[in-house]
């Protein structure tokens, strides 16, 4: 499998499909769980805002949303072992896109919604974010790179609906580039933010300028499994990486597994 610059295997075949079953059969092999184990932690963040800030219905940004998978747990109180038998159970491959995108329709349209949340996903991959509008998961949608440009007008303005900006693993491939771009196009309304960043990536960078930008920044004292390593190749390169960088793998990513850990910033 071929490695990108950081010394993950590179999935990006995954992301740009025009629906799921690849992300979802791929990363099932992988066990990664990521967004199961961040749900809790966001639900907390939502509920916090919606008390403090009186918004009965917060908007959510996800960042690097893929297929709307956050969405999908958050506000419609899916599992990933769900959305894995959904996606690439023993009949998905009798599916077209067409007939998967009805039977998601037709779930969400059986249930309630599990929480009063609006779902803005920005992400580089229209085939995911397309697939996540027509299923019903996300409420809007920003097809942007703002790692490399300034959003335009339009995406501004949906920037700025954002009270809450999440993330489950883009960080790292993200920079603070995008961060401060989210948070300059709120104006003078700072969205919230929570990342789970994997420990290969330092948080600094973002954290400080956060900081001059009005935040305070707090590392959840717990770690998170994000996958499983795919070869032994990766997982070599990746503990390289993480010596690179001084963190001590010893018991963890040297198990087998990559970790990620919780930021939380809030605007003072």
């Amino acid at each position: 499998m071929r490695v990108d610059t950081s010394g993950k295997i590179s999935l990006d075949h995954i992301y740009t499909r025009p629906d799921p079953r690849a992300f979802f059969g791929t990363l099932r092999e992988l066990d990664y769980y990521i967004p199961e184990l961040a749900k809790p932690h966001f639900k907390g963040l939502i509920a916090e805002y919606r008390r403090t800030r009186g918004i009965a219905a917060p908007t959510v940004l996800d960042i690097g949303c893929s297929y709307g998978i956050n969405a999908a747990l958050l506000k419609y109180g899916a599992t990933m072992g769900e959305l894995y038998d959904r996606y690439s159970g023993g009949d998905v491959h009798g599916h077209s896109r067409a007939s998967l995108l009805a039977r998601d329709r037709e779930s969400i349209r059986s249930g309630e919604p599990a929480e009063p949340v609006r779902f803005l996903g920005l992400d580089a991959s229209d085939n995911a974010l397309s697939y996540a509008l027509d299923a019903g998961y996300l409420d809007g949608a920003l097809h942007a790179d703002l790692e490399n440009a300034d959003p335009t007008e339009e995406q501004r303005e949906r920037l700025a609906e954002t009270d809450i900006a999440i993330s489950t693993g883009c960080l790292g491939y993200v920079t603070e580039k995008t961060i401060m771009r989210i948070v300059a196009a709120g104006g003078g309304r700072p969205p919230w933010m929570a990342h789970f960043v994997l420990r290969m990536f330092p948080f600094d960078t973002v954290a400080d300028r956060l900081a001059e930008a009005g935040y305070r920044t707090v590392r959840h004292a717990g770690l998170f499994r994000q996958r499983r390593f795919a070869t032994p190749q990766e997982r070599d390169l990746i503990l390289d990486r993480l010596s690179d960088v001084g963190v001590d793998p010893t018991g963890l990513e040297t198990s087998g597994w990559l970790y990620a850990q919780l930021y939380v910033s809030r605007p003072l």
